[in-house]
């Protein structure tokens, strides 16, 4: 039997339901009836049989990335793209900008076909967007992707440079070499965002510290793209130096990527504390109501 996308409407009527295996896109666009529906169609259009040309190139796509690849599909060779510039670096394969580059695939399919005054896709906390002018973007920030609630607000402003917001860390989906409870990126796209939210939260660690439980990849997913590389799966406790010291060899690292232009900014979790690089508003925001309007990263 052939797999068919689930694609439907949400009950609040405004927002689109994208799934398919794994990948998993609200999506929502603002602007005139006519405008807004065409691009929802064009978003359903592309989404169908988006995963079928991931996997057939699934190979390549969890090996070790390098300057020059033979991927052929448009949502591949960004991800590659993506994550070029770190593969000097250490090891990443371009699986590392998968959800970044899918958002950023549907939401140019949307742009394609209408004019919107703002629209987003949000590929599980890894963001999209569009801001047409004087339009702006809320995204709230959770201490850890894995609980609810809010700890803090910031605003993208459609005269920013940022289009792409993505958030990586030991609790998401994907498995982390580092122990970050999260970290949020805001970069020029959404699979920029995605490859650079991976490298800091990776940097975010103690290495060697017996408080850290870690296993190889391979045997808590036996096709994970890390193989026998050990990911972090437990974190003791940690005193308030050592959370110190992980935190801020995650910021020098944020520090290079956003003096090389890489990201505009990002912020750093980990045990209730916090970091920020690059950005001011944020700072702001603590003694403000927090109000989600639009997503949560």
């Amino acid at each position: 039997m052939t797999r068919r996308p689930q694609i439907a409407l949400l009950s609040d009527g405004r927002r689109l339901h994208l799934q398919d295996g794994p990948i998993d896109l609200i999506v929502e666009a603002r602007g005139e009836t006519g405008a807004v529906r065409a691009a929802y169609e064009a978003a359903a259009r592309r989404f169908t049989g988006l995963l079928d040309e991931l996997c057939a190139e699934l190979a390549e796509l969890r090996t070790a990335a390098g300057e020059r690849t033979s991927l052929k599909g448009v949502v591949t060779r960004r991800m590659h793209a993506a994550v070029a510039p770190y593969a000097a670096d250490g090891f990443i394969t371009p699986m590392a900008a998968v959800a970044g580059s899918v958002a950023e695939e549907i939401l140019g399919a949307m742009l394609g076909a209408s004019t919107l005054d703002q629209a987003y896709v949000n590929n599980g906390g890894d963001i999209a967007l569009h801001l047409g002018r004087g339009e702006h973007f809320s995204v709230g920030l959770m201490d850890r992707p894995d609980r609810a609630g809010v700890m803090r607000t910031m605003t993208v402003k459609a005269e920013d440079p940022v289009r792409g917001v993505a958030t990586s860390g030991r609790h998401g989906r994907s498995f982390s070499f580092g122990i970050a409870d999260a970290v949020t990126v805001l970069a020029a796209t959404a699979s920029q965002a995605d490859a650079a939210a991976t490298i800091i939260a990776n940097a975010v660690d103690l290495p060697k510290h017996e408080a850290i439980i870690r296993k190889p990849a391979n045997e808590l997913q036996p096709d994970s793209d890390l193989g026998a590389r050990l990911v972090t799966r437990d974190v003791g406790a940690l005193s308030h130096d050592e959370v110190a010291t992980a935190l801020e060899s995650g910021a020098e690292c944020a520090r290079r990527l956003f003096d090389r232009g890489l990201i505009e900014g990002a912020v750093l979790r980990l045990c209730g504390d916090m970091l920020v690089i690059g950005l001011k508003d944020i700072e702001e925001q603590r003694s403000r109501p927090l109000v989600l309007e639009n997503a949560v990263a």
